[in-house]
Parts: structure tokens; sequence; C-alpha cells
């Protein structure tokens, strides 16, 4: 796959389990995989805008810093270094899932073989709509009623819920590392703080988010 790492793009990033399988089902290896997202931010210093765990696949919308680390660096480390881990952790195990993620060459691999999805965003109203499709997949897969009700999405950081979870950065382009460092912790500000960083149209899409029913209902609050 071919990416085009221009410096002024957000990216929309999907990457799937090895043969679509729901190798997060496990709410551990979810978590897991949520203190690695915000690790590996630090580490190659990207603004994370949304973000969604599904059963099967990974959605992500961030704005990389191309220079330094270019979101084919992104994502080797958040795939490579992730699924080493989880392999390991399933081989002290012995788990059953490996007879599953058995390659024909006798290798395992957590993900699927390739760059996944990775598409420029350069539009407002296109922004929009895939941070709606990010926090609005789980509900309409059936697994949670509400966006807010799925834990492991930004979908509650936008809607006002800050605890414990990975704070958002504005959608604007990362700075150098010298100019402004990551948070090293999640952000533990009151519930219904909105960040003054945030440009307008950010808490008005999130306070009016559309359900599945029939796309005009709001969500509920925090859970």
């Amino acid at each position: 796959m071919k990416r085009i790492e221009a410096p002024n793009h957000i990216r929309f990033l999907t990457f799937s389990c090895y043969q679509q399988l729901p190798l997060f089902n496990n709410d551990r290896i979810k978590d897991a995989f949520v203190d690695h997202l915000h690790n590996t931010r630090i580490k190659t210093n990207f603004h994370l805008i949304a973000w969604a765990i599904m059963p099967e696949h990974v959605h992500l919308l961030i704005w990389p810093d191309v220079q330094s680390a270019p979101v084919s660096k992104v994502v080797w480390h958040l795939k490579r270094e992730f699924a080493k881990r989880v392999i390991a952790r399933w081989n002290e195990l012995d788990a059953p899932i490996l007879s599953k993620i058995r390659t024909t060459k006798g290798k395992f691999r957590f993900w699927q073989h390739g760059g996944g999805y990775d598409r420029n965003i350069i539009s407002h109203h296109e922004l929009e709509e895939k941070l709606h499709y990010i926090h609005q997949n789980p509900v309409k897969r059936g697994l949670a009623p509400t966006q807010t009700d799925w834990p492991w999405s930004s979908a509650s950081w936008y809607a006002g819920c800050r605890e414990h979870t990975i704070p958002i950065d504005p959608p604007t382009k990362p700075k150098s590392r010298n100019e402004r460092p990551h948070p090293t912790a999640p952000n533990t500000a009151s519930r219904g703080t909105q960040s003054p960083n945030l440009p307008l149209w950010v808490p008005v899409l999130a306070a009016q988010p559309r359900s599945a029913a029939n796309d005009k209902s709001p969500q509920s609050g925090c859970p």
C-alpha cells in the first residue's frame, strides 16, 4: 500500500486482526492496547484525535509528525510491539487461539498482513464524518447501546467524561518535541470540562452525536 505522507493531513487508519479473527474479544487485551496506544503516542509524537477498538480491528484518527515519525513508523510501533507481547503471553498459557493464528510457515500473526487502510483527511466535513463513523461503529455492530457505553473508544472523552481515558489532542499539526511534550499520564480532569485548546466545532459535535436508531437522538452521558 502506498502512503501519502503529507505533513498537513490527518490520517484515518484501520488495521485488522489476522484473518479478521476477533482477537480483541478479551477485555484485558483491549485494555492492554489502550495503554500501548498511549505509550506509542508519546514515543512517536503524533496527535491522537479519535480511536476505537473493535473485536477484530482498530480505528484511529491521528495527525502524525511525519518528519520524525511518519505513519509507517507509527503503525510499525503500534502493531509489532503489541503483537509480540500478546503472542508471547499466549505461548506462556498455551492458549487455544494459537492454532488459529499460525501461518502456513509456522509463524504466529496477530495482525493481518499488509499496511491496512490509510486515508488522508483534508476537509472539515470528512473529519466530522470519520469521527462519527469511529464512535458509532460499536453501536452499529450491537456491542453497546450508545457511543459512550463502549469503553474502548474516544467517544466518552468527546462527551466530557475525561477520567480514566486517553486524553485527546486538538486536530492540529503536532509541534516538535522541544516545543510541546506529550502528556505522560491520562487526563484526570473533572468530567464535563472542555479543553480550551479545542476548536469550537469539536464540543458541538460531541454534544450532539447521532444514534444508530434514527441518527437524531442524543447519546447518553457518562456511563
